[in-house]
């Protein structure tokens, strides 16, 4: 187990292979394979950490231009209905206002394109963007004020009266679901599958544990909230957005307004968090139309309960989980269903079963879920879509199971280990969980845990422990694609439309190219953040490193190519030898059966008279995710303290024991894991976004109600990882954004039981739920 990947600064000099062409082939990345990569591994500082210190780094909202005006939005109080007047008088004689803008003056605008229903879509609905008098949910923008400075265009907001015509919503849980349900889609897809009969298996099993979880409506919470700032130059639209989606963005604001894509340009060169919720909302096609009536640059920055009221988060879940067990504790059936709230206008319905089908070996499984649709704010993704929810109640299941048969949980998780994809078959492509389990369990002192749940106390606090499984899929979406830049000098620039939300992409990606290209990282930039780039690389699922590794790989063969064609006379050591038969070494390509065949890449480019070379490729389809089972895989360890008097929850050590294939940069590695074991903190304790049931209206939008994690909540988070890399993967690596979160809640809430004997089948586990 290791928390710093292997040093191979000490191994023999040898050129570094081409990375294979196809990943689907079973031909793995040199990067991937033992004692390869002299950085991998390496604790390097952020990149970009001095500009962020020194104030340096310019986010959306601190982008400017001559003449800029500021934005304000007007949000509806009525969850459905019309817009039956409009006061605006007062507003647009205020000081400092220079247009307010509603329905009745809105250019025209196309829905946004909702998110995938097209490769580029990046909407978070397909509602109508102040096109007419209707409102769709409580919150939803019906008026925009500039002004030449923020305080005007608030205090010109502040003005605006809106009257409305009430119709019948739909607004709470229950009534939703009284409505009708209807069965749920995975990513396209029927949610619903079955192998064998799970529920006559579960009749049958000798041992078996059947119960309801529940867990709430979430928000983000990002550090930055959404910002834009934006400006027409005659018909091209220059956007510096808070996004996760440079490339989609673009695309789909020109789908609203009708242009070309080439005609709108994104950039997100910083991005303060974004947890999925940094997509395309309402907020930048509004500042966007504005700006073109006003015929002046706009900055609209949303206030912290704008983003509540217009910016989706994690829906509402009711979940059944029951297993049934022989009596040595081998899983005979898993029932996994239930039904989740959603926006009628949402594009994703929270997907709580996405870990489940890969977990656990059964004989029968069963999965699937409805959806209820109410007129609230279009939930969308957040860190761990699914999984994070879904995996709180199918490891509490376990738990459960595990005090009926009197096992230890590890063991019967253990116990349940599948060798290949419990559901299709398919082998795994890398699965060394049991060794996190027992690697983990060594390390946090597991032996030393007393079963008996409440049997450890300390004056008022009781104490106990508990673990969970966490999962993630390994994604690599089509559409990477990159661009290097070779100079003459020995630098590589290297171009990529992709994003850093804070979790050190540029700095890992420098690492890994360095490595790729046999440069030192000081002579590589990576660039991103920008539509104008190559490549369809989204910030989400975990996906960027896969993905942006494989576009890279793609772009050197085809820079190797080009450099052997410039390397092939007889006055080049390389003459002879075709692209495969030579690698990166010491700023330069060398024979990989005899590393003294090496020519610089200066020296290539001097001879043939070239400044730079320029190779620009397309990642291949993702055929390795149709031929493997692919996963990133935990074994999360908590210890609670548990008030007996006032129900306080204190957690007091975690450990997270993580199989996420080879790790890049072992200092950006462990910031990641511990980002999502602290939101599974707030997933377990104290996060819950709620509504007034009666009005659809969000009654806690700021963080003196919405409750995060704060520094007294988190204790010190231990980390261990295998660093086994995955061979059918770029670098060996898998996606680690978003692993953190999933188990977290369920290993918690399991503690919690430990300690006190209550198991709490609802988040957030609050005071009252202990008392």
């Amino acid at each position: 187990m290791s928390t710093a990947g292997p040093s191979t600064q000490d191994a023999p000099r040898a050129a570094l292979g081409l990375a294979p062409g196809d990943w689907g082939t079973g031909t793995s990345d040199p990067l991937a394979r033992p004692g390869q990569g002299r950085r991998f591994g390496a604790a390097a500082p952020r990149l970009d950490g001095p500009a962020k210190v020194r104030g340096q780094a310019a986010f959306a909202a601190e982008f400017a231009y001559p003449d800029m005006v500021y934005a304000a939005l007007v949000h509806s109080t009525i969850a459905k209905g019309r817009i039956t007047g409009l006061d605006v008088a007062d507003a647009r004689s205020a000081p400092g206002v220079v247009l307010v803008m509603t329905h009745e003056n809105a250019p025209r605008m196309n829905p946004m394109p909702r998110m995938l229903t097209a490769p580029k879509a990046a909407g978070g609905d397909d509602l109508p963007i102040m096109q007419d008098d209707r409102v769709h949910w409580n919150g939803q923008p019906v008026a925009v004020v500039l002004a030449q400075t923020q305080e005007q265009a608030d205090h010109a907001a502040s003005l605006i009266r809106v009257t409305y015509e009430q119709e019948p919503a739909t607004t709470s849980w229950d009534q939703a679901v009284a409505d009708g349900i209807t069965p749920g889609l995975l990513f396209g897809h029927p949610a619903a599958q079955e192998v064998g009969d799970a529920e006559a298996a579960l009749r049958a099993a000798p041992v078996s544990v059947d119960a309801i979880y529940r867990t709430p409506y979430q928000n983000h919470a990002a550090m930055e909230p959404h910002a834009t700032t934006l400006k027409w130059d005659g018909d091209e639209l220059i956007v510096h957005d808070a996004t996760q989606a440079v490339a989609h963005t673009a695309w789909s604001l020109a789908h609203i307004f009708g242009i070309a894509e080439e005609q709108v340009v994104v950039t997100s060169p910083y991005v303060g968090g974004g947890f999925g919720g940094k997509g395309l909302w309402q907020h930048q096609a509004l500042a966007a139309a504005a700006a073109r009536l006003a015929g002046r640059p706009v900055r609209l920055a949303l206030t912290r309960e704008a983003v509540f009221r217009i910016v989706g988060g994690r829906a509402m879940t009711e979940q059944r989980v029951a297993i049934g067990a022989d009596a040595d504790g081998r899983f005979t059936a898993i029932v996994h269903t239930g039904t989740v709230a959603s926006a009628r206008a949402s594009a994703l319905s929270e997907p709580f079963i996405a870990s489940t089908p890969h977990a656990y070996r059964a004989g029968s499984i069963k999965l699937g879920f409805d959806v209820a649709r109410l007129d609230m704010v279009a939930n969308t993704f957040m860190r761990a879509p699914g999984a994070a929810v879904g995996s709180f109640a199918l490891e509490s299941a376990v738990d459960e199971l595990a005090v009926a048969l009197g096992m230890d949980p590890i063991e019967l998780r253990l116990r349940n280990e599948p060798e290949t994809d419990p559901m299709d078959g398919r082998p795994f492509s890398t699965r060394h969980l049991a060794q996190a389990w027992r690697e983990g369990a060594d390390r946090f002192g597991w032996s030393r845990r007393n079963p008996v749940p409440g049997a450890v106390r300390d004056g008022e606090w009781l104490i106990g422990m508990g673990c969970a499984a966490s999962s993630h899929p390994y994604v690599r979406m089509p559409g990477g694609a990159a661009r290097i830049t070779l100079t003459r000098d020995g630098r590589a620039e290297v171009d990529v439309a992709a994003h850093d939300m804070g979790m050190g992409t540029a700095t890992a990606q420098t690492q890994v190219i360095a490595d790729r290209l046999g440069l030192e990282p000081d002579r590589v930039e990576f660039r991103y953040g920008d539509s104008r780039m190559p490549g369809l690389v989204m910030a989400a699922g975990s996906q960027q490193t896969a993905s942006i590794g494989a576009a890279v790989a793609a772009a050197h063969r085809e820079l190797v190519a080009e450099l052997m064609k410039l390397a092939d006379d007889d006055a080049s050591p390389l003459a002879g030898l075709t692209p495969d038969e030579v690698g990166a070494l010491d700023g330069g390509l060398a024979a990989l059966d005899d590393p003294d065949r090496h020519e610089t890449y200066a020296d290539i480019l001097a001879r043939a008279g070239r400044d730079q070379i320029v190779a620009e490729a397309a990642a291949p389809p993702p055929a390795e995710m149709m031929n493997f089972s692919m996963h990133g895989f935990g074994a999360m360890f908590c210890e609670v303290r548990v008030n007996a008097v006032t129900g306080e929850v204190r957690v007091v050590r975690f450990l997270g024991s993580m199989d996420c294939g080879r790790i890049i940069n072992s200092r950006t590695a462990a910031s990641q894991f511990r980002g999502g074991i602290i939101m599974g903190i707030g997933l377990a304790l104290t996060e819950e976004v709620l509504f007034d049931e009666r009005t659809g209206r969000i009654i806690n939008p700021s963080f003196s109600g919405y409750h995060i994690p704060v520094h007294l909540d988190v204790p010190e988070i231990d980390l261990i990882w295998t660093d086994i890399p995955d061979p059918h993967t770029p670098m060996g690596a898998i996606g680690i954004g978003e692993i953190g979160i999933t188990g977290t809640g369920a290993a918690i809430a399991n503690a919690i039981f430990n300690a006190t004997g209550k198991r709490v089948r609802e988040l957030p586990i609050t005071p009252d739920k202990l008392l």
